[in-house]
């Protein structure tokens, strides 16, 4: 095969247009154009030019109409992509295939006339012609890649019989788009009585057309909610999922504005990567009893969502699956959960408290970074890893404790945290990058008697044993108008726990008070203490 660059001059009667081309096999594909736009005429050249060849006119803005010469059978990728001022286009008889975004953000382009040869129709063919409003597809289509009429203005799509592959979101973010229709002899599709797109035994939805209002109930048939389904349906405001469905589709959800609630049945194990991204209508979330994993940027975006609660089946929890949630302000992460990932909650600025589950071993980098709000935090003994930038930025966390299973904190871990007084250490010293406490220039790190490896600093920050201590010399102790009580002395800033139990054979200790000192000591009184035959008292870090 030879391949020869050829450049052609074609005069016009008002201007002058110039085409490049290859050769491929004995026939030409034009491969440029660099004339003054306006109405274009691409010449055959003797029935030699065969197809319009990738990126051939692409972003040509100036270009308003393009007539196409009939000896052409293909249109490459991105041919005439981003020609803003192209108006309309007719596809001539023998055009087989139409590529990958051959046609895409040409967004004055109002009507497109495709031939009767068309048999595929690539990925994003015609995405993003905002005021394409309505399209013929021939018979002769077998193929619509996906994406291909995504948000464009169609209101009305006919499916014919011959169709056998529809790509995800083929139709998504159509705004105006109220109807999908499915040739009844179409052996692979089929449509429902309001116009939803599914397979032919409507176990799996397919499309929901972008411009339906109101509430959707999912017929109980579907076990499968296709990736990207409801995407970019800006009025969707709720929708009833049957038991019937295990799985909510990547991005199924995503862009959903209006989308207020979600009734999620028992049968759901898994939520897809950004399922409900950008649902910025959503205010929260009860996920069933049987959900495993949450993916990737699941609600990402979701800046409405305030109450998210997580079942005890739950085992993961992607990528920036909660990423700027902005009204999420609690939330309990279960003992079933092993690992946080990356930025999962990365930006949810109104997140005040968090309970992080006794199973989880990893927070991954940038996992609760800035989480303006939140206060406190207690790291389980289970955890081993602190990742990179975790708590990074969380401006009003004052107190952590850490577990004795931590053996690593990653670089910058609690950086610039510039509330941070107290970290109390229940382990020996783990490793830590010198930058794990970055500009947290007021906080002392607290460790506790008989745990190793600890020096005057660590981490570049100071460290003091944390040994709270009981007087029961001074003259507060014992009983003092009908209550028990005694002073604690403690180094400022330190943080205590008061429990108590009934015996000390079997003994069950419930905390009574948390005393942070503020001074030198904290007096602390029981006024439940006549309740018990006997009551004993200790001391332990939050």
């Amino acid at each position: 095969m030879l391949l020869w660059p050829l450049l052609v001059l074609a005069l016009a009667v008002t201007a002058k247009a110039q085409f490049s081309y290859a050769f491929n096999d004995g026939a030409l594909a034009v491969t440029g154009y660099t004339g003054p736009g306006g109405p274009v005429t691409i010449p055959s050249l003797s029935g030699l030019v065969t197809s319009i060849g990738a990126g051939a006119f692409m972003h040509c803005g100036s270009l308003t109409s393009v007539a196409i010469p009939n000896s052409v059978t293909n249109i490459g990728a991105n041919a005439f992509a981003y020609c803003s001022g192209l108006i309309g286009v007719g596809i001539p008889s023998r055009v087989t295939s139409i590529g990958d975004d051959a046609f895409a953000y040409c967004g004055s382009l109002t009507s497109v006339g495709l031939a009767g040869s068309v048999a595929s129709i690539g990925e994003q063919a015609f995405a993003g012609c905002a005021k394409l409003a309505s399209v013929s597809i021939p018979n002769s289509v077998t193929s619509i890649g996906a994406l291909a009429f995504a948000a464009t203005s169609l209101a009305k799509v006919t499916v014919p019989k011959s169709v056998t592959s529809i790509g995800d979101d083929a139709f998504g973010s159509c705004s105006k788009l109220t109807a999908i229709t499915v040739d009844p002899l179409n052996s692979a599709y089929s449509s429902s009585a309001d116009g939803v797109l599914f397979n032919k035994s409507q176990t799996t939805l397919v499309q929901y057309p972008g411009g339906k209002a109101g509430g959707y109930a999912i017929p109980n048939s579907v076990t499968n909610i296709q990736d990207d389904a409801f995407a970019g349906c800006f009025r969707l405001t709720s929708v009833t999922i049957p038991g019937s469905v295990i799985s909510i589709g990547d991005s199924a959800f995503s862009n959903c504005t209006s989308l207020a609630g979600v009734t999620m049945p028992s049968s759901i194990t898994s939520i897809g990567n950004s399922a409900f991204a950008d649902c910025a209508s959503l205010a929260g979330v009860t996920m069933p009893n049987s959900l495993t994993t949450i993916g990737d940027s699941a609600f990402a975006g979701c800046t409405s969502l305030a109450g998210v609660t997580m079942p005890n089946s739950l085992t993961s929890i992607g990528v920036e699956a909660f990423y700027e949630c902005g009204s999420l302000t609690g939330l309990t992460i279960p003992g079933s959960v092993a690992s946080i990932g990356y930025g999962a909650f990365y930006g949810c600025s109104s997140l005040a408290n968090v309970a992080i589950g006794n199973g989880v071993t990893s927070i991954g980098d940038w996992a609760f970074s800035w989480c303006v709000s939140l206060a406190g935090v207690t790291i389980p003994n289970t955890v081993a890893n602190i990742g990179n930038d975790a708590f990074v930025d969380c401006l009003s966390l004052a107190s952590v404790t850490i577990g004795n299973g931590v053996t690593n904190i990653g670089n910058d871990a609690f950086g610039h945290c510039s509330s941070l007084r107290s970290v109390f250490f229940q382990g020996n010293a783990p490793g830590a990058g010198s930058d794990a406490f970055d500009a947290d220039n007021a906080a002392v790190l607290y460790y506790l008697p008989g745990t190793k490896g600890w020096g005057p600093f660590f981490a570049g920050r100071p460290t003091v044993l944390w040994n709270p201590q009981v007087q029961p010399s001074a003259a507060n102790f014992g009983v003092r108008t009908n209550q028990f009580g005694f002073t604690i002395t403690a180094a400022i800033g330190q943080s205590v726990v008061v429990e108590a139990a009934t015996n000390l054979a079997n003994p069950t200790w419930l905390p009574l008070a948390t005393n942070t000192f503020t001074g030198g000591s904290s007096y602390f009184s029981d006024p439940q203490w006549t309740n018990y035959p006997a009551r004993f008292y200790r001391l332990r870090a939050p």
